[in-house]
């Protein structure tokens, strides 16, 4: 088990007074004309400059190369791990997403501070913002739309901030008297889920509301809200937030809760940490584990557009009378040729008692010749401790699993299987919206199953029902609407996802992108989700799963809450240091970051 490092506590706080008098110092800018610059400009720092900023992080200061245009056998071994989330995570110059069709490329930052802890971090912003840098952050580096990502930045890199150490009673700083202890994890930046997962669950015998992807950053999705298998029993991952350390833009480092700078805490539970500062740790709360998790699949063609929207509107009917409810999340796959996949996970139910709750459906299916059932019904559970353990599943199932497989890798990092084909895709488009409690009513149902059929007859549609949060249980609930993220989450039956993606397409790996085939696709996704319009016209979304040309974004992605996120960023971040894509504040910039229009 990973602990915290008390050193990185030790390493920060001689360099507080100097990192706070170097912010007091600074001048303060118009906001209107101000632009960043780029190598090669007037105003890039200098060597000397350069050399300072090395001297004030240990020396971890760096020029990010992709390991794919490097030497032969630097550039042999990344094509070899081509495939492996923990290897493309591993490398500064390289994101998780190689691309978005019209939108960016993968492409590595000018220099890389390598931060080993929050003093680390502080130089860097203050450097940042001293030489008017563009600066981003970056820990997993799977966002959709590149926010980790800028040419010409300086990239903030917290990998190496990976500690985990749990609580059996944590309680915040400076928490309100009578304020009752709680078990709690505390992550550093740089922690993926696999390694929460591991300290947790497989070796503490909790759980940790996360992610599903385990190769995915604990402080990117808890940030930007965050949904894992089994939200619909523990709320979002945000609501879990007890306590963050945060580096503001005046090279502040900050511990904020509920009782200490609520407003910024807030901020960062939904409102993507991105466009308000560096989070070096937080600290989450931990439940109790039920005895198990599981799966259940199945997959059933319908053998006409009439029965295909049959199937469509039973399955929802299905889903809200049995599977709406703490104990059940993850997908509804609406594919081509009229094909439903169900896979979907439980908690706390045998194997027996989950497929029990599936016979009715099997049983309207069998009674119906219009239905071929391509793959039958399988349930599987296995005791909950073992769920993100390595070791248990390459004895008993090493084919659900994907492995880093460099040989010096801890044995604890794997992930699903099914994740794999995300690692370096080229996305040509991407949509999502929530759909609201009453689809799933009698007065509804149909039409709202003939409008993802029709949507499915040009791209998949797969409704993720744990990123919904209607049916959960009161305190998920409540917890949940006291985030950043947007209301309607709480009344969502599911969010619906739809999009395309090609292979890798980073620079020197020998993959390229088919413009031809990555229009057609952005087409098709657009196709799709405007049958679900149809239907949603105004449908809020998922600000970390979505259209990198959302419209309307501020409130698609917040809605009532962006008034609030924006008065936070104007008072953390006057000047704008930290810009993300659609990210608080960013209205306020050029696209690319580097010019502020007012």
């Amino acid at each position: 088990m990973k602990r915290r490092d008390c050193l990185k506590a030790g390493l920060a706080l001689p360099l507080l007074p100097l990192v706070n008098k170097a912010a007091a110092a600074l001048p303060v800018r118009s906001a209107a004309g101000l632009t960043r610059v780029r190598p090669g400009t007037a105003g890039w720092p200098s060597p000397s400059n350069w050399n300072q900023l090395s001297d004030a992080v240990g020396g971890r200061l760096s020029v990010p190369v992709s390991p794919f245009l490097g030497d032969a056998a630097t550039r042999s071994e990344a094509l070899a791990q081509l495939r492996n989330p923990f290897f493309i995570g591993d490398q500064p110059a390289l994101t998780q997403t190689s691309g978005y069709h019209g939108a960016w490329l993968s492409r590595p930052s000018a220099r890389v501070v390598s931060a080993a802890n929050s003093a680390d971090v502080a130089a860097a912003v203050n450097f940042a913002r001293r030489h008017r840098l563009r600066l981003v952050v970056k820990c997993g580096g799977h966002s959709y739309h590149g926010t980790s990502c800028a040419p010409d930045s300086l990239l903030v890199w917290t990998r190496a901030m990976n500690q985990v150490e749990l609580h059996e009673a944590f309680i915040a700083q400076g928490a309100a008297a009578g304020t009752a202890t709680q078990p709690a994890v505390s992550v550093g930046a740089g922690a993926m889920w696999i390694d929460a997962y591991n300290a947790v669950t497989t070796h503490g015998g909790r759980y940790v509301q996360g992610g599903g992807c385990t190769s995915v950053g604990v402080t990117g999705l808890v940030t930007g809200g965050g949904f894992g298998s089994f939200s619909k029993a523990f709320g979002t991952a945000a609501a879990n937030l007890i306590e963050a350390e945060v580096v503001t833009a005046d090279g502040q480092i900050r511990v904020v809760n509920a009782d200490q700078e609520p407003d910024l805490f807030w901020a960062l539970k939904g409102g993507c940490a991105g466009s308000f500062g560096v989070v070096t740790r937080m600290t989450l709360r931990t439940h109790a584990l039920p005895a198990t998790f599981g799966g259940v699949s199945l997959k059933v063609q319908a053998d006409s557009d009439d029965s295909w929207r049959a199937l469509a509107a039973e399955v929802l009917r299905f889903y809200r009378d049995s599977l709406c409810n703490p104990q059940w999340g993850e997908q509804l796959r609406f594919g081509d040729e009229r094909t439903l996949g169900v896979s979907m996970v439980f908690q706390g139910l045998g194997q027996d008692a989950a497929a029990a709750v599936w016979a009715p459906f099997v049983a309207w299916l069998a009674a119906r010749p219009q239905y071929t059932v391509l793959e039958p019904l399988q349930a599987l559970a296995l005791p909950a401790q073992h769920m993100w353990d390595a070791d248990f599943f390459r004895k008993h199932a090493p084919q659900l699993i994907a492995e880093d497989t460099r040989p010096d890798a801890p044995r604890m990092r794997m992930l699903w299987k099914g994740d794999q084909g995300q690692v370096g895709w080229y996305l040509h488009g991407y949509a999502s919206a929530w759909m609201p409690s009453a689809l799933l009513g009698d007065a509804q149902r149909e039409a709202a199953a003939a409008a993802i059929c029709a949507a499915a007859a040009h791209m998949p549609v797969e409704l993720h029902c744990n990123k919904g949060l209607f049916g959960a249980p009161a305190d998920a609930l409540a917890a949940s609407r006291a985030t950043a993220t947007h209301p309607a989450v709480l009344d969502a039956f599911a969010l619906a996802l739809i999009g395309n993606a090609g292979g890798p397409a980073y620079a020197g790996s020998g993959g390229t992108v088919d413009e031809a085939d990555a229009r057609e696709g952005a087409a098709r996704v657009q196709r799709a989700y405007q049958q679900l319009r149809t239907l949603l016209p105004a449908a809020p979304t998922y600000v970390s799963e979505c259209d990198y040309f959302q419209r309307d974004w501020q409130q698609s992605f917040w809605g009532p809450n962006y008034p609030r996120l924006l008065a936070a960023k104007r008072r953390y971040d006057p000047e704008g240091l930290f810009v993300i894509h659609h990210g608080v504040g960013s209205e306020d910039w050029s696209a690319d970051g580097f010019e502020r229009r007012r």
